[in-house]
């Protein structure tokens, strides 16, 4: 698959070396020198210096034979503009980064598509996302929802108190027959192996494991591992970013108490101007006096997704050590996520992965509907549409020849979630859950042609 981005800083970057260990042929453009003398000495792809809006430039990089064209540079309006060039010299697909969030709640009645551009991405409305479903489903440290909740992918670390740990699969399912959730990835404390649990699988105090909920399977899962879903209402949020204004609007138009801190004067007073029923606090949130004299400890959620990823790590570590329930840290270095889980954080939010999902399911073959890769794990969840001329379809799970490293997590039917096992019998139309380490997801895809 021949695939161009445009733009090498944070998204661009990170999609050019997620795509090129996928054995794609890549072209990066951009017009910074440094950016892509970087990129052409660490990654195997081509890179082309100079402007994405240049026609010449775009010829250069062959877009009339591109399969996918990914515009990711920092201005909004060059993506907009590149995605339109690169459509109408031949490109199939273009996808474009935007800023403005009403042109994705409005590209329907615009019409996009008539323009040349296929999709469009926000990563800082796919964080501001991200972070109401943490809190939504607060006992979890990870989360993601397919078909608005029909299922739901939930990750939480093991405690002793867990009603199965000790336990087998197939022992635990014995046990809680009527359960409405699935282990579909399991991390073992202290290694870097995913395991994708069989019957005879054993749960082990520390393990990190993800799960597949239907409707009211996270209930369940909560009062199996000793967890508890706390209701979230006061909020404190550290930083005026577009992620932490959208948060901060999203969350007081759902009925939150929102207080906001930033320390740029000029920007304070503008959000505070925009949003009346946020508290906005215009001071520096790494002063540990200063979140006390605003009562940190009343604050159910701590949200740190200012433009220093250290910084926020700290600051939700002073969270959690003055008793907030739930603290979210945004963080770019993808080499925290391990780091972060294992001193205590509940919840990472990291943009350039959110971007890369979202944009990971047009590379992928079969009818891919949506993707996440897994923080922290050697694994991918995909949501496959079912076709008449998928190899899936109209046999019982059991007697389809799934790879070992693979496991259906869930089938969502005619809008409704179910927990699918052996006997489920797939049909034409159904989406299909699946949870797959990356060895074995070229073997995935086939079954679902």
């Amino acid at each position: 698959m021949k695939i161009i981005i445009a733009g090498a800083g944070e998204v661009g970057f990170h999609l050019a070396k997620l795509l090129s260990y996928e054995s794609q042929e890549i072209t990066l453009i951009d017009t910074e020198k440094e950016s892509l003398a970087y990129a052409d000495t660490h990654l195997d792809i081509k890179v082309i210096r100079g402007d994405a809006t240049s026609i010449a430039i775009l010829k250069e990089a062959r877009v009339e034979a591109s399969d996918l064209f990914i515009a990711v540079t920092a201005i909004e309006t060059t993506n907009i503009t590149v995605c339109v060039l690169a459509k109408q010299l031949g490109s199939k697909k273009t996808i474009a980064r935007i800023s403005n969030t009403e042109f994705i709640r409005f590209k329907d009645e615009v019409g996009f598509i008539k323009f040349g551009i296929d999709e469009l991405i926000s990563p800082e409305a796919l964080a501001a996302s991200e972070i109401l479903l943490s809190l939504k489903q607060s006992s979890f440290n990870e989360n993601y929802e397919f078909e608005e909740g029909a299922l739901t992918m939930a990750g939480l670390t093991l405690s002793k108190e867990a009603s199965f740990v000790g336990k087998t699969v197939k022992e635990a399912a014995e046990i809680f027959p009527e359960i409405h959730f699935v282990p579909i990835a399991i991390q073992r404390a202290g290694t870097q192996f995913t395991i994708i649990p069989r019957g005879d699988t054993m749960f082990y105090e520390g393990d990190n494991v993800v799960f597949v909920t239907s409707e009211g399977g996270d209930e369940e899962l909560c009062k199996l591992t000793g967890k508890k879903n706390v209701e979230i209402k006061n909020v404190m949020i550290l930083g005026g970013s577009q992620i932490g204004y959208k948060t901060a609007r999203d969350l007081s138009e759902k009925g939150f108490k929102v207080k906001l801190l930033e320390k740029n004067k000029e920007r304070a007073f503008d959000i505070a101007d925009e949003l009346p029923k946020v508290l906005v606090i215009n001071s520096d949130g790494r002063n540990v006096d200063l979140l006390n004299e605003e009562n940190i400890s009343d604050m159910d959620a701590f949200i740190a997704v200012g433009n220093n990823s250290e910084t926020n790590i700290m600051s939700c570590l002073v969270a959690k050590s003055k008793g907030v329930k739930k603290s979210i840290a945004l963080v770019e270095n993808m080499d925290y996520f391990e780091l972060s889980h294992s001193i205590g954080i509940d919840t990472l939010i990291n943009k350039k992965l959110l971007a890369a999902n979202n944009i990971f399911r047009y590379i992928r073959k079969g009818e891919v509907v949506a993707m996440t890769k897994l923080s922290n794990m050697n694994a991918e969840l995909l949501e496959f549409e079912v076709k008449a001329t998928s190899q899936v379809c109209n046999k019982r799970i059991r007697h389809i020849d799934f790879p070992r490293s693979a496991i259906i997590g869930g089938v969502i039917r005619d809008g409704l979630g179910l927990i699918a096992l052996g006997s489920f019998r797939i049909q034409e139309g159904d989406r299909v859950v699946v949870c797959s380490l990356l060895r074995s997801i070229k073997g995935v895809e086939k079954l679902f042609l």
